[in-house]
């Protein structure tokens, strides 16, 4: 079964909406999200991301990489969190993203993550080769 990364985008507009519900709602709406995600068996990891002022960005348009710290930026580039589930295909994951609360003028990204069907062009290469060990190493599939 594929893999999928909804990717959490905020506008100015849902930071603002954000900002009339109370912190603690929020936390709880999420926290049952994610409860129904593990009881559906799809949730592989996610994690919320702080703000973008600890962040920085490494830039390679350059000659030389540029490192900016944060805030860095338009507010649409940004995203806040995400969660990686493995779903039967993309329309099922279109329809965990839909259900994400707190989203009012957000988006949410959904994006397949690649597999090793990806890259069978490729199965010779020793990096390639490597990957399913380092994977069993981390625990993953």
């Amino acid at each position: 079964m594929p893999k999928y990364m909804l990717i959490m985008r905020n506008t100015d507009e849902a930071i603002a909406e954000s900002k009339k519900v109370p912190f603690e709602e929020i936390i709880n709406d999420m926290g049952a999200f994610n409860e129904q995600l593990i009881n559906a068996g799809v949730l592989l990891a996610g994690d919320g991301l702080s703000d973008a002022e600890e962040g920085a960005v490494v830039d390679f348009t350059g000659e030389e990489p540029i490192v900016t710290d944060g805030p860095y930026g338009e507010t649409h580039e940004l995203f806040n969190g995400f969660w990686i589930i493995q779903t039967a295909g993309k329309d099922e994951a279109i329809e965990w993203a839909k259900r994400v609360p707190h989203c009012a003028s957000a988006k949410i990204e959904v994006r397949r993550v690649t597999d090793e069907s990806d890259f069978q062009d490729f199965a010779g290469n020793e990096y390639i080769q490597k990957e399913q060990g380092w994977r069993e190493q981390l625990g993953q599939k």
